[in-house]
């Protein structure tokens, strides 16, 4: 087939007209609510690596999922093609924060929205959202949990660290205790009060304790 074997067929005839002004008008809100994804992604961020490219990422993902749903939408053959071809696509970008998943969805959710011309349902449900992240996101609803790592060489030296402990955090528990020939190595999880951890120095300095650690722990790994 050469090219101007394309004109004679029906290939031009398939082609689905659209609206200039309603593409940009979509367009134009889903850049709109990405921003906003954007902002309050920002805003809400509580870890310690932000990436600048994922939170741009959420633009560009409501802007794509708008032109895609708007060109399904237009053209049901076209929305079978589609679904042919998203069939292959793999995304191996690592998650590294369970929120970002939110994010993720709320801009493939916009995108869906507005493609499908319920642009008042994208705003209102956009606006409601970031309000609802942005006020509980950054709350804090519990205190952080720690794991206190103690090396004591005898009983005695256990029982006074033990003692600094149950005086000095707001609570413990026991995870471990391991008895070697060196000493005894104690693993506990606590809660301190108003992040006051000047205890562990005072723990590190009991005769017979050689060693102290305190790590923060979240339940999936510790930092």
């Amino acid at each position: 087939m050469t090219f101007s074997d394309i004109f004679k067929s029906s290939f031009l005839e398939s082609v689905t007209e659209f609206s200039p002004i309603d593409t940009f008008i979509g367009l134009l809100f889903a850049l709109v609510i990405g921003l906003f994804i954007f902002v309050i992604y920002k805003k809400t961020f509580s870890g310690i690596m932000y990436s600048t490219g994922f939170a741009m990422s959420l633009v560009g993902l409501s802007l794509v999922t708008t032109l895609v749903i708007m060109a399904v939408t237009s053209n049901v053959v076209l929305s079978l093609g589609m679904v042919g071809a998203l069939s292959i696509v793999r995304f191996r970008a690592a998650i590294k924060e369970p929120m970002e998943i939110v994010f993720l969805f709320w801009a493939l959710a916009a995108g869906i929205v507005i493609g499908a011309g319920m642009i008042p349902l994208a705003v209102i449900g956009s606006l409601i959202i970031g309000i609802i992240l942005f006020v509980f996101a950054n709350r804090k609803f519990h205190d952080t949990p720690y794991i206190l790592i103690v090396n004591c060489a005898d009983e005695k030296a256990e029982e006074s660290a033990m003692n600094i402990i149950q005086k000095s955090v707001e609570k413990y528990i026991i995870k471990s205790k391991t008895v070697t020939a060196a000493g005894t190595e104690l693993t506990a999880e606590i809660r301190v009060r108003d992040s006051e951890t000047a205890f562990v120095n005072r723990v590190n300095e009991v005769n017979g304790v050689s060693g102290a650690t305190l790590v923060m722990f979240n339940g999936e790994y510790m930092s």
